[in-house]
């Protein structure tokens, strides 16, 4: 069998970054049953609701949703259950200590193959407000402005 390269995107959860402020990402690997797999190599998931949570020095995702494999029996897995991350210790240790602060949280930003492994990229991230959205939205709206302006303006000049 041929092996893959590459990183092939499930899901994204373009929520995320626009409800919280990314301080810093991670990849991490995840401890998956056949079925699990077989779902998403469908490319069937939802980050949406999801969150990590650290204890007892383990990272553990909760409530991703990987629906169950259409050809499973009984071996089938729970749509939303706890699976944990595959993180290095120092990584975990760092998480901890920063996900104590106020405000502070870790979700889940994108769920994808790489090499052929599942992995998610998750996030330490601090919530924003509704006044700190609205900024950021206005501030795309402005970038995309100008730079609309500027390639009429090129245009222009080439006609």
């Amino acid at each position: 069998m041929a092996k893959e390269k590459g990183r092939k995107l499930i899901a994204q959860n373009k929520k995320a970054r626009h409800d919280y402020l990314i301080i810093d990402t991670y990849e991490a690997g995840l401890v998956l049953t056949g079925t699990e797999v077989k779902s998403l190599r469908q490319g069937r998931a939802s980050l949406v609701d999801g969150f990590v949570q650290l204890d007892q020095h383990e990272a553990w995702l909760h409530n991703v949703h990987v629906p169950e494999y259409s050809q499973g029996t009984w071996t089938n897995h729970s749509a939303r259950r706890k699976r944990k991350l595959l993180l290095h210790r120092e990584e975990i240790a760092k998480l901890e200590s920063k996900s104590q602060e106020t405000g502070h949280t870790i979700v889940p930003l994108a769920l994808y193959f790489k090499d052929g492994r599942a992995k998610i990229e998750i996030a330490l991230a601090k919530g924003k407000k509704e006044y700190d959205k609205r900024q950021t939205l206005r501030e795309k709206q402005d970038r995309r402005e100008t730079e609309r302006a500027i390639s009429a303006v090129r245009r222009k000049q080439r006609a």
